[in-house]
């Protein structure tokens, strides 16, 4: 099956490459999560700007990337949740709202996708979360759950 990546995929490619999947591959977990469409002449033109996009966010180099790493360690990022009397939140905070708490707090953009968490956040306090960069990049920023 050939298949266009909207994101980037370990050991298949990263967005805007064209690749030759099995079939179940592609129909049962590419296509369904929308990390790839269906390759069509129609398609192929739409890769200009899925590559403009990734060139926008991409890092681009190590120096690069040790610069958002220094300012994304320097920020004060504060995750207001509901929380019960106890400390314990009603849910668990996602990566996603580790990104919209990181915009908030005027860091940069990052993708939901490099966000690491080790260990799922259930309470109030402060949490050490992981945000992979590069390969050998990664910023480790402090998140301050706090109850609403």
């Amino acid at each position: 099956m050939k298949l266009i990546l909207t994101a980037p995929v370990e050991h298949v490619g990263v967005p805007g490459d064209i690749v030759e999947v099995k079939d179940g591959y592609g129909r049962n977990y590419l296509l369904p999560r929308s990390f790839a469409i269906k390759w069509t002449r129609g398609a192929e033109k739409q890769i200009e700007g899925i590559k403009r996009a990734r060139d926008a966010r991409e890092i681009r180099s190590t120096e690069h990337a040790t610069q958002v790493r220094e300012q994304l360690e320097a920020l004060k990022v504060a995750l207001p949740a509901q929380a019960g009397e106890t400390g314990k939140l009603f849910g668990a905070v996602t990566a996603s709202d580790i990104v919209l708490a990181v915009k908030k707090a005027g860091g940069p953009a990052i993708d939901k996708r490099s966000v690491e968490i080790t260990k799922p956040i259930k309470t109030t306090g402060a949490h050490v979360v992981g945000i992979k960069l590069t390969a050998g990049v990664v910023a480790h920023i402090s998140v301050s759950v706090d109850a609403v």
